[in-house]
């Protein structure tokens, strides 16, 4: 599943999504469902404590070479240098910082990292293997 089959050299257009961290499998890596003590993949069947739940990036992209139009998901690890942290430890933060400012809602949170993946991200210029 890791086979790169070609590199597009595109722009991004638009982030599709807000959600950009997603509590992970540790096993197949599908989105686990989680309620406020513990965890279980629909897929694999693995189950846990919520706690120990693992996170990972998923951003969904608009991009455009210059014949083109694409939509294209990109997941895990590689978007740690972009975000300069792991999906792990910026949930943990989010978590810790809405915790810590007595925010019920995270709205604003929210908002505020979708604004900085926007500016890192739309009208720049990557490499992308699909």
């Amino acid at each position: 599943m890791n086979s790169v089959q070609a590199f597009v050299a595109a722009s991004v257009i638009s982030i599709q999504n807000s959600c950009f961290i997603y509590p992970a499998c540790q096993n197949c890596f599908s989105r686990l469902i989680l309620d406020s003590r513990r965890f279980h993949c629909l897929k694999c069947g693995c189950t846990g404590e919520a706690k120990d739940a693992s996170y990972r990036y998923r951003l969904s992209l608009k991009i455009a070479d210059t014949n083109d139009l694409f939509d294209i998901t990109v997941f895990g690890s590689c978007l740690d240098p972009f975000f300069g942290i792991t999906a792990e430890n910026l949930q943990r933060y989010i978590q810790d910082f809405n915790q810590l400012s007595g925010e019920t809602n995270t709205e604003s949170s929210t908002r505020a990292l979708v604004h900085a993946v926007e500016t890192c991200f739309i009208g720049k210029r990557f490499i992308f293997g699909v």
